[in-house]
């Protein structure tokens, strides 16, 4: 069997682990219904929360499996310094793609794979267009806007100086919360 350090070092290996997981997440997104241009009209919208709360289990499923892999040494967390500037570009071309066409880069690919044409004409064309145009300009970018404000931490436990784990339980308390009030509300 084939130990963890051996798996990171095979490439081939990442890449049919992360295919699979990538059709998982995608089938996962077309179940929940949230490749739907009309579901993510109706969250933008507010009549509709099927989005907030797929998003939600997921980062609710996602934390909590990354820090048991983390507590048995599974995995190592690489985390990068943020800043003003980054989440203003983030948030601004994540923004106006999804603005225009109405999917994010996740529904777009699953929308793609349920034959919505204009997730690929539109989504898959765009996001194309946007990445090369941020390769392009990311010298600039990089210089002149990203390190803008930068965060004095990495995660939210080191900038609160409390333990890992602690930050853990608090969101998920928060975002069970969350799920709980929608589902009360009947959203």
């Amino acid at each position: 069997m084939m130990n963890l350090k051996e798996c990171h070092k095979n490439a081939g290996l990442q890449k049919v682990l992360g295919l699979l997981i990538g059709i998982g997440f995608g089938f996962c997104l077309q179940k929940g219904g949230v490749t739907s241009y009309d579901t993510i009209i109706g969250q933008l919208l507010l009549t509709d929360f099927t989005v907030v709360k797929v998003i939600v289990s997921a980062i609710l499923v996602g934390m909590i499996g990354i820090h048991i892999m983390k507590s048995f040494t599974l995995i190592e967390f690489h985390t990068f310094p943020g800043s003003i500037g980054s989440s203003v570009i983030g948030g601004l071309l994540f923004g106006i793609g999804f603005g225009l066409l109405g999917y994010c880069p996740g529904t777009v690919a699953g929308a793609i794979g349920q034959g919505q044409m204009d997730a690929l004409l539109g989504g898959a064309v765009g996001i194309l267009i946007g990445t090369g145009l941020f390769a392009h300009f990311y010298p600039v970018i990089n210089e002149k806007i990203l390190s803008i404000g930068i965060f004095p931490a990495e995660t939210i436990p080191e900038l609160f100086h409390i333990p890992r784990w602690i930050g853990v339980v608090i969101f998920i308390l928060c975002l069970s919360g969350v799920l709980f009030i929608l589902q009360m509300l009947g959203l």
